[in-house]
């Protein structure tokens, strides 16, 4: 089967305005396939979608283009003025059409409308197909919400009949259920699309996956299973290599030290039957001098062989990805802490959804709460009531235990600081060479705990707030999570998951992400529905 290619990069490299590198003789065909680009924090991959848009341009190398690329950013930025019509990149079109309207002759005039002759009714269809119909093309987008917002941005990058769609972490604002209708969507996109996410069941369904990483840039046939699969048993080969590599330096270290044992046995008896006989000295001198060479040619032959393995190690060692095992030492629950955790008695809450506003519930110690429901209708104004953020309106609220929220944007660090001095601030307990331990056993090593916090990266500082959350003196007994996974790469998600896992305390999150609520063990689920909030055991 033959793909029309859209985008082709050759040799392509580009470095940072502070001269480092961020990647370097890239070489990729795109086509109609649906392609996901995953890879760590930092790599690049939102600089590469741009190089690939046309946004900016390669240090070196080239980007050639055959038909319209289209890139919708993961941050999507408008000015106070801008409207539905203008997010949606059709405002242009409706001004020609209006200037027309008014008895414009303009060449230009008619060449910006096009075919499109009736862009304001397409542009209503579009919002009542997304059940948007609460909004006009002249709505401001400060006035939305962020899932509004971004569905209204993806609105534009359907209608713009690119030939490669290029989407730039498209759910991280969306809920369960606009989740779902992007997938729908994208399975009707006929075109190219280059998908960046760390959503797996979006990954799930695309044709193939890149990986961007420091060694260039690799093609998985497959979905996320497929890619998951394949990462895993090149990994387990690469640790296979190295050990067999690690062991063959081994064993020639082994054998060139009985080499030179036997050599320095033959030198020592040499030397002393020289010693017995009745051999000229001129003639003495030059066995020794001989025998002197003869060993320092197998020295010398030995230093390069044991170059020659060792540079065989650090090439097997560079194909071994580094994931260091994350490990939590397990706040220990005090003497006097009760079953009960929480309750909320006919709690009128200030925010969300008229026939969410009231609930009852009660948090047991060791339960696991997904929160769900689509934006806006009041998780997180329920997370803030019970962080003490915010006061019920009525009814009755009690916290037994300590509480720590960890909001979107983790506003439990300071920024201007760095972890290590939050954390002893936090537990004067603790010494500073314990703090680094239980940081470096978290993957924040000690190139990173004494940087101010805001130089971390996304997953660093949720690794970094999880340890002021953990390693506290009087450690959380109730952690409340909103929205933990949006803007970490999978490597990080899994980390997240690998430290929830550990976590003894009772847990709220509020999550769209049903592999990774599945993966952290989830109990019960708080759901939003019609009729109030149920809470059902899973």
């Amino acid at each position: 089967m033959t793909h029309d290619t859209y985008v082709t990069l050759e040799g392509v490299s580009y470095q940072l305005p502070d001269g480092r590198l961020l990647f370097s003789d890239l070489s990729l065909h795109l086509d109609q396939r649906h392609t996901g680009l995953v890879g760590r924090n930092g790599v690049g991959k939102s600089r590469l979608a741009r190089l690939i848009a046309g946004d900016i341009s390669p240090t070196t190398g080239r980007c050639l283009r055959a038909g319209k690329v289209y890139y919708l950013s993961q941050h999507i930025s408008y000015g106070p003025e801008q409207t539905v019509a203008g997010l949606t990149g059709v405002q242009p079109i409706i001004q020609a059409l209006e200037r027309i309207e008014q008895g414009s002759v303009a060449q230009a005039d008619f060449d910006g409308v096009g075919e499109h002759w009736n862009i304001r009714q397409q542009l209503l269809d579009q919002l009542t197909q997304h059940n948007l119909t609460h909004l006009t093309p002249s709505t401001l987008i400060s006035t939305l919400s962020g899932g509004e917002a971004m569905r209204v941005a993806l609105m534009g990058a359907f209608m713009s009949q690119a030939q490669l769609l290029i989407l730039d972490e498209p759910t991280n604002h969306l809920d369960r259920e606009h989740r779902l209708a992007l997938q729908e969507q994208l399975s009707r996109w006929s075109h190219g699309l280059l998908l960046i996410s760390h959503d797996r069941e979006l990954l799930e369904s695309m044709e193939c996956i890149l990986e961007l990483s420091s060694q260039g840039i690799i093609c998985y046939g497959g979905g996320y299973s497929f890619y998951a699969q394949a990462k895993a048993q090149q990994q387990h080969a690469a640790e296979q290599q190295l050990a067999q590599a690690k062991l063959e330096r081994k064993r020639e270290e082994q054998r060139l030290r009985e080499q030179v044992e036997r050599l320095e046995r033959r030198q020592s008896r040499g030397q002393k039957s020289a010693s017995i006989s009745n051999q000229a000295k001129i003639l003495l001198g030059r066995q020794k001098d001989q025998s002197q060479n003869s060993f320092g040619k197998v020295r010398q032959h030995q230093h390069a062989l044991r170059e020659t393995l060792s540079a065989q190690v650090k090439q097997a060692a560079s194909q071994v990805e580094e994931q260091k095992a994350i490990f939590i030492y397990a706040p220990e629950a005090p003497t006097h802490s009760a079953t009960l955790v929480a309750q909320l008695i006919d709690a009128r809450l200030p925010y969300g959804f008229e026939s969410l506003r009231t609930l009852s519930i009660t948090l047991s110690r060791g339960q696991r709460v997904a929160l769900i429901g689509p934006n806006g209708c009041g998780k997180s104004t329920l997370l803030k009531v019970l962080a003490g953020q915010l006061s019920v309106m009525a009814g009755q609220i009690a916290l037994k235990v300590e509480t720590a929220y960890l909001d979107q944007h983790l506003a439990l660090l300071e920024l201007d600081r760095s972890v290590l001095e939050q954390l002893r601030d936090l537990n004067r307990q603790l010494d500073e060479s314990e703090c680094r331990i239980r940081l470096a056993q978290l993957g924040l090593g000690a190139a990173h705990v004494n940087q101010p916090c805001a130089q971390l990266s996304g997953g660093e500082r949720l690794k970094a707030a999880m340890a002021c959350v953990f390693y506290a003196q009087d450690p959380a007994q109730l952690l409340l999570l909103d929205e933990p996974a949006n803007h970490l790469d999978l490597t990080s998600l899994l980390a997240l998951q690998t430290m929830l896992q550990q976590y003894t305390g009772t847990l709220i999150v509020t999550s769209h992400d049903e592999m990774f609520l599945d993966a952290i063990g989830i109990t019960h689920r708080l759901c939003a529905s019609a009729d109030g909030w149920l809470n059902t055991p899973v």
